[in-house]
């Protein structure tokens, strides 16, 4: 009984052994298929993850790895409807492997929000590179509200599920909110009052966003849009 039971655990150990090789395979990183993904994205979201169009494209860049493909798997399986996605994302055209490709090189991609000074005189000076660094500058233009009333409620309210300041909790895929559009925050905020677009998978009848008045989300938006000053 003991000699059967031991190859029983040996048999166990050996099948785990070998599954984990295919599972650690199917999640292996490619960020050359990331950017070649990402070279699609772009078209709306822009090259490197800022979102264009004063908001009507969010930024992605730096968002939260899990966050970025949760939502991908909502469109991917008609959960969260976006007429823009909805041509480009299906489980043919956007396997796991692909969904985290392209989230992990999003959340890799870092956005600054200010050029540091240079000499453009001195004799290393390279303009291409300043040029290519530029393009990859993003800062917020400061939101009308009561700056000081917002970092309040944000503190209270906001900062467990997204983090200090806004910029997102990768513990828990709790998105980043500074650093985007104020007017991509509104539309959101729109969708979920009206259960176009659900705050948590879990809790699918949450109202969470119904218990902010307008004014206390608007003095919010007003602290996270100088987040990146």
């Amino acid at each position: 009984m003991l000699h059967q039971r031991t190859l029983f655990t040996v048999s166990a150990l050996l099948l785990l052994c070998l599954a984990l090789p295919l599972r650690a395979q199917t999640y292996d990183y490619d960020p050359a298929n990331g950017q070649e993904i990402n070279e699609l994205c772009s078209g709306c979201h822009g090259e490197f993850g800022q979102g264009g169009k004063d908001g009507e494209y969010p930024r992605v860049a730096s968002q939260p790895l899990e966050f970025i493909a949760n939502q991908l798997r909502l469109f991917r399986d008609r959960k969260r409807k976006n007429f823009a996605m909805v041509e480009y994302i299906d489980d043919r055209q956007l396997p796991e492997s692909d969904i985290y490709d392209i989230s992990r090189y999003l959340s890799e991609i870092t956005l600054k929000t200010q050029l540091a000074p240079v000499d453009e005189n001195a004799p290393d000076f390279d303009a291409y590179a300043r040029l290519l660094e530029s393009k990859m500058i993003m800062q917020i233009p400061r939101a009308e509200g009561d700056i000081e009333r917002g970092e309040r409620i944000y503190n209270k309210e906001c900062d467990s599920c997204h983090g200090k300041g806004g910029w997102g909790n990768h513990r828990n895929a709790g998105p980043m909110l500074a650093g985007q559009y104020t007017n991509y925050l509104w539309r959101q905020v729109e969708q979920l009052r009206t259960k176009q677009r659900i705050h948590d998978e879990e809790s699918p009848e949450e109202e969470l966003l119904n218990e902010f008045s307008d004014q206390d989300l608007t003095d919010i938006f007003a602290y996270l849009s100088v987040m990146d000053d």
